[in-house]
């Protein structure tokens, strides 16, 4: 039997990761709001990794708790994910995988795109997740998941945003309304660039962002959270002191 696994949040995507780990051989240690977490540390202080399933309003509360024995074996997938959301903690190499599949209630994954991982379990989780059909692509290096994350952020947060405005799906986003979505592409780099202290290739981000849109072309725009994305990037390019003139536009349109 191989080391056991503990998984944090057992959601839709918690769960399609448990599965893929019961498949490869772990045995899965589920953890819930009800969980003890430094009585369940003490009892399994060595587990292959950590997997961190909790939603993005979850993240840092929930590493705020993460008991000493745990935090070198992290593994986080959360959107809108950069490295100063684990440094902040004081983690400094977690594994990182940037979720490109979806999981819906009643449904089966849909991928759009394979997965990029980075981190001492990438490995573990490309096998796990390959035995569910649900490909990993193991990257080399954090420059490499860096870049990745970002494109992640941008797609997100430049669909989400754009929806507000003209709703439809990312193909009739990028056919009928291109200007608007690299404007709402340009301001969301601008805030990545600020939050990360790198300069990015605009159109190698935009290339990664039109690649997941031909993963599912007719994928929705604006999702429910969508307004609060876009109050997250304003207050952030605030605190910033950058324009972000279409965004802010868009915001005083849809209040």
């Amino acid at each position: 039997m191989k080391s056991p696994v503990v998984v944090i949040g057992i959601g839709e995507l918690g769960a399609v990761f448990a599965r893929g780990l019961l498949r490869t051989g772990h045995p899965v240690f589920p953890v819930t709001r009800e969980t003890d977490m430094a009585l369940e540390s003490a009892s399994l202080p060595d587990p292959e990794l950590v997997l961190l399933a909790v939603a993005e309003k979850d993240l840092h509360p929930t590493l705020e708790g993460i008991p000493a024995p745990w935090r070198e074996r992290l593994v986080l997938l959360q959107n809108e994910l950069l490295p100063r959301d684990w440094e902040r903690h004081g983690i400094e190499q977690p594994t990182v995988i940037s979720v490109w599949f979806e999981k819906k209630k009643g449904m089966d994954s849909k991928v759009l795109l394979p997965s990029p991982a980075c981190g001492p379990a990438a490995e573990t989780l490309h096998a796990a997740l390959a035995s569910i059909d649900i490909p990993v692509r193991v990257l080399d290096d954090r420059e490499a998941l860096l870049f990745e994350l970002v494109v992640k952020n941008v797609y997100i947060l430049t669909t989400n945003i754009a929806g507000l405005e003209v709703g439809g799906t990312v193909s009739s986003l990028w056919r009928d309304h291109q200007n608007l979505a690299r404007a709402v592409a340009a301001d969301v780099i601008a805030i990545q660039a600020h939050l990360t202290g790198r300069d990015f290739d605009t159109e190698a981000l935009i290339r990664g962002m039109l690649a997941a849109f031909e993963g599912d072309p007719d994928h929705g725009c604006m999702g429910r959270s969508a307004p609060a994305r876009l109050q997250r990037a304003l207050a952030l390019a605030d605190e910033a002191g950058l324009e972000v003139p279409t965004l802010r536009r868009i915001a005083a349109a849809h209040p």
